[in-house]
């Protein structure tokens, strides 16, 4: 498990990352991990720069051309992918506390996302062993088949909200693919990739078909993208970001995955169970401390239920507890920086500028023991249109906007008027209501009666500004790939053009 600088102990190396099953020590520096419940350091980082990057992909671009991975029939590959599968739940109680010690997730949580990483490596493992080529039908005296390949070196830039459960989601089709991978995880999230790697190397992949280099964006991220031997880049973060990294694979032309914000309506009817939906609700926004990619951030209520909902949202966020990652009991944890919790107050603090009212929430825990660390309470506020600020651009924390409408048709308006396209819940006791709400919803994702229910063999991403392309599922192995078209001629004459 990494090593570096501890709080209150002395100066040690930085940890390394791993490029080509080594452990490197990068030209870049170094940077810290801070611990956020505590603001304590974890440890120094090691930062990789630019020779780094160009070293790594030299080393992933012969790995990627060699028959010890891009060779093997895919059962082997698949028996590999199991075994990392094995791996991960082996040390799940170290890879927890890793992603818990770095982005303050609940342990709980972080338990759930080890088991779920584990989970992602042997569902592509049963993918990669199954899934066929295709003949295709012809139209002439040959016999036409449509093949499968590794696009070559695969860039994965992974979010630090939920490391653990991203990173499998990217490395494991792309590796049952074929590819090579690189892996840039945050910065504020760095070393659970680096583990994930060395439980693989453990499993029998071979050294350069998955490599995890750390650093910031600027000195990291933008060399491994434009790199000229990266075939495709799979991102995971702001859409902003994703925006810039979509703008140089355009201009190299190769193919990008981006799944990106999100600013989620979340909709309870009047005849909905009401209930059953405000505990959907609070998990959707509260969980993860609303860090994540589909929180449901905007709350669409029928008028007609809106009190009702309100005092049992009230009674709800004020209930949840707030505290240190690992106690009992503990439902939210701190935010996973402390420049991240103030672009959380700031928004806030727009919110009322606009005529917000704090419901519940609207600051730091007034517990001393807290003060340390990147805590912020569980926050509800009203009083807003949809065109306010907070109501419009991701804030990517435990912030809820509650927003009332009167009718499907001022619904749909409203939960559709927006830049993002990722999620969306709908509470009612009406099926066919349901269905055709959730047909008028821009999303890629719709939840009936539940929220937040996420499956490794359903495909996943977004509308509009939420993203290009679809991670999960068996498409989401065919991401990674490319197609090739095979003719095999039948007849002894050639054959002339046409299709």
């Amino acid at each position: 498990m990494p090593s570096g600088r501890e709080a209150g102990g002395s100066m040690t190396k930085p940890v390394p990352f791993l490029v080509g099953g080594e452990r490197v020590q990068g030209s870049a520096g170094s940077f810290d991990s801070v611990n956020p419940a505590t603001g304590t350091v974890n440890y120094a980082v090691s930062a990789a720069g630019a020779s780094d990057v160009e070293r790594c992909v030299s080393i992933a671009r012969e790995a990627s051309r060699t028959p010890s991975w891009k060779g093997l029939h895919p059962h082997e590959r698949a028996q590999i992918l199991a075994r990392i599968a094995d791996g991960i739940r082996a040390r799940s109680e170290g890879l927890a506390a890793i992603q818990m010690r770095e982005n303050g997730k609940v342990m709980a949580e972080c338990r759930a996302q080890v088991a779920s990483a584990a989970a992602t490596f042997r569902y592509y493992a049963s993918v990669c062993e199954t899934l066929g080529s295709e003949v295709t039908p012809a139209r002439g005296d040959y016999l036409s088949l449509t093949v499968y390949e590794p696009m070559g070196v695969v860039a994965a830039i992974t979010p630090w909200n939920s490391p653990l459960t991203m990173e499998a989601q990217k490395i494991a089709p792309a590796i049952a693919a074929g590819n090579a991978v690189i892996v840039k995880p945050s910065e504020v999230t760095p070393t659970a990739a680096i583990e994930v790697a060395a439980i693989a190397l453990e499993a029998g992949l071979p050294p350069g078909i998955l490599n995890v280099i750390t650093g910031t964006g600027r000195d990291t991220g933008v060399p491994l993208v434009r790199h000229p031997g990266v075939r495709m880049v799979s991102f995971t973060g702001g859409t902003e970001t994703g925006r810039a990294i979509g703008t140089i694979a355009a201009e190299r032309l190769i193919p990008v995955a981006l799944e990106l914000g999100g600013k989620s309506p979340n909709i309870v009817f009047a005849d909905a169970d009401l209930e059953a939906a405000v505990d959907g609700v609070v998990g959707g926004i509260f969980e993860g401390s609303g860090q994540s990619c589909v929180a449901g951030s905007r709350l669409f209520v029928q008028r007609t239920a809106l009190d009702a909902v309100l005092a049992r949202l009230k009674d709800h966020a004020e209930a949840l507890r707030v505290g240190v990652p690992d106690a009992a009991g503990v439902r939210m944890g701190p935010l996973a920086s402390f420049p991240h919790r103030e672009k959380v107050e700031a928004y806030v603090a727009s919110a009322r500028a606009e005529g917000g009212e704090i419901l519940v929430g609207g600051g730091r825990p007034d517990d001393t023991a807290l003060a340390g660390g990147a805590f912020y309470r569980p926050t509800v506020i009203t009083g807003l249109t949809n065109a306010a600020r907070a109501c419009r651009e991701e804030i990517f924390g435990p912030v809820l906007c509650v927003l009332p409408f009167d009718d499907e048709d001022d619904l749909v308006a409203q939960a559709n008027d927006s830049s993002y396209g990722l999620a969306c819940g709908i509470w009612t006791s009406d099926y066919r209501r349901a269905l055709r709400v959730a047909g008028a919803i821009e999303a890629g994702t719709v939840w009936i009666n539940t929220y937040k229910q996420l499956s490794i063999a359903t495909p996943f991403g977004g509308f509009k500004d939420s993203g290009i392309g679809r991670e999960k599922g068996v498409s989401g192995m065919r991401l990674y790939q490319q197609s090739k078209s095979i003719y095999l001629g039948l007849d002894e004459r050639v054959m002339g053009a046409g299709r």
